[in-house]
């Protein structure tokens, strides 16, 4: 049976499993955690309940499954970061960039994330998944160390917040996508797409700049 554990990050998911996962995924998504059963799963995914159970063993266990599923590789990226030859400055853009487009791509995954974690009880069951976002801030702080030890980035920077500034005007620019569409003259999917990839990944990384910026500089 598929447990969660320190383990789970090496190991690889079978093809069933992803397909159980990915099931899940999108009536998560969809119908939320709540709104969702483990026979709608099955039925969707086209497999028997016992399997999910044999695999997962509970709903809660699934959830956390495919969070690691999404996001756990997220990590390895980071850790080849901060390990590249580049100026702190870069490689804090190549972060939010990293971010936005793995967001992007992934919005069913980062719709649950939002949703499930504004729930105390939710985010508590998900203990493990809250210490693997926490590995990921650590990553974050030693680019920040690394500019603030050679004079480039401010002493008073409040690391945590960082993450938020990215993540929510993300979230604002995806939420009021109508309205961005018409103001901006964003007339297909193409173009919308586009101007994330370009325009408003660029606005974010020159906002996270302008705080970690000496005025001066």
């Amino acid at each position: 049976m598929f447990s969660i554990n320190k383990t789970a990050l090496k190991s690889n998911f079978t093809d069933k499993q992803i397909h159980i996962l990915e099931a899940a995924e999108n009536l998560f998504a969809d119908k939320g955690f709540e709104g969702t059963s483990i026979r709608d799963i099955s039925k969707v995914a086209k497999i028997n309940i016992a399997m999910i159970s044999y695999y997962f063993g509970s709903k809660e266990r699934l959830l956390e499954s495919l969070l690691f599923y999404r996001t756990s590789d997220l990590k390895n990226q980071l850790d080849h970061l901060i390990v590249e030859e580049l100026a702190p400055i870069d490689k804090i853009n190549k972060l939010i960039a990293l971010y936005i487009n793995r967001i992007n791509k992934n919005k069913g995954i980062y719709r649950i994330i939002h949703f499930e974690f504004n729930s105390e009880k939710r985010a508590k069951s998900l203990a493990a998944f809250a210490e693997l976002k926490k590995g990921n801030l650590k990553t974050l702080e030693t680019i920040i160390a690394e500019g603030q030890k050679k004079g480039v980035f401010r002493k008073d920077i409040i690391v945590p917040l960082l993450t938020p500034t990215i993540l929510g005007t993300f979230f604002h620019f995806q939420m009021n996508k109508p309205f961005f569409e018409e103001v901006l003259q964003l007339k297909t999917k193409e173009s919308f797409e586009n101007y994330i990839t370009n325009e408003l990944t660029n606005h974010i990384q020159q906002t996270i700049k302008a705080l970690l910026i000496h005025e001066e500089n």
